[in-house]
């Protein structure tokens, strides 16, 4: 199967090898060699020498862990959503009692530095923005650097899901500024779904210290206390925990501009060959096309779910569908993590062969 979903993500053999190891005492010494690895691993590819949390949850969970550790009820926020799951990040801090002040783009547009530093000039009151770094529902990429210059200039704190971003395009936290960015396992970290990782500035745990958000599980302080101690607060994810590390060995060997270098390329063919087939981007300026996922329209008239379906079953290619109102409008093509070029145009071979069927039977 030719999964192109924009996560969860192909895994290497030996990646899902090393998450079938037996398990261990999750209190002892063999299993703290596992998270201090791990940890540092986060640590080099988030850009800190501050060490980087990790929660047994998913990406969402991963955001619920940067709402509710620096912010309280009725605090005012700034949402920037330019798609589905900036939406779903307003609606975290919405749910636990943010005041919530919303930005949001057309669905292929990127967010404007410019009307964020004029929202925050015209509200001081506003304490923090949210962000997506990398939207995958639109495959359109925030110019996160110039953001967050904006942000800072204003003295407010910046919260990042890059879920869909880190490990596979850059989003260096600490030369970037930036205050609280998370990220999840099922995407370019070439692992199975179980993990959340968290990074935190020194403005974002003072911040920690004054949230009165309800916390347990989730709890910021508790991880990273525990973690002085190379253990987890609560029982974690082992598998998954084994698996990373392995994945490290990885990532490693290919380094970080080996890495960026080679979803950078892949995203420019597969952008290309999507418009050699006539086809157009979601993205309305390719500037801001992602280099993880790539976002197109169906041309009018077809059946997007039987596209689909054709190519799933017939081909054996899982395409990633439209979310929100871009359902049935849209087919993605994730290009993240652990992938060949070759796994890329497979894929759009048989959206090409389909497309060209359906033009000959119209």
């Amino acid at each position: 199967m030719n999964l192109r979903i924009p996560g969860p993500t192909p895994c290497p053999e030996d990646v899902l090898a090393a998450g079938a190891a037996q398990m261990m005492n999750h209190r002892g010494p063999e299993f703290a060699q596992i998270l201090r690895r791990v940890t540092d691993g986060l640590n080099w590819v988030f850009g800190s020498p501050t060490d980087v949390l990790s929660f047994t949850t998913s990406g969402t969970g991963g955001l619920e862990v940067a709402i509710v550790n620096t912010l309280s009820p009725g605090d005012r926020v700034l949402s920037v959503s330019i798609g589905s799951f900036g939406d779903r990040l307003k609606s975290i801090a919405r749910t636990y009692g943010a005041d919530v002040v919303g930005y949001a783009t057309e669905w292929g547009e990127a967010a404007d530095a410019t009307v964020i530093a004029k929202m925050l000039d015209d509200d001081p009151s506003i304490k923090a923005v949210l962000v997506t770094h990398n939207e995958t529902s639109t495959g359109v990429t925030n110019p996160l650097e110039v953001i967050a210059k904006e942000v800072r200039k204003r003295d407010r704190l910046i919260i990042v899901d890059a879920v869909s971003s880190m490990s596979s395009i850059p989003c260096p936290v600490e030369r970037w500024d930036l205050d609280v960015v998370v990220s999840g396992s099922q995407k370019g970290w070439m692992v199975p779904p179980g993990l959340a990782f968290v990074y935190m500035s020194e403005r974002a745990w003072a911040a920690n210290a004054e949230a009165k958000m309800p916390r347990f599980y989730f709890d910021a302080a508790k991880t990273r206390e525990s973690l002085a101690k190379l253990q987890n607060p609560w029982t974690p994810a082992m598998s998954i925990y084994y698996s990373m590390d392995k994945a490290f060995e990885l990532l490693r060997a290919e380094g970080l501009e080996g890495i960026f270098t080679r979803h950078e390329d892949v995203a420019a063919y597969t952008r290309e060959r999507v418009k050699s087939l006539g086809l157009k981007l979601v993205p309305v300026n390719e500037q801001f096309a992602s280099n993880t996922v790539t976002a197109v329209w169906w041309p009018e008239g077809i059946d997007a779910k039987a596209m689909s379906k054709r190519a799933r079953e017939e081909f054996g290619v899982v395409l990633g569908g439209g979310q929100g109102k871009l359902e049935g409008k849209i087919f993605r093509i994730g290009h993240l993590g652990w992938f060949q070029k070759s796994d890329i145009a497979e894929a759009l071979d048989v959206v090409e062969r389909l497309l060209t069927e359906a033009k000959a039977t119209a």
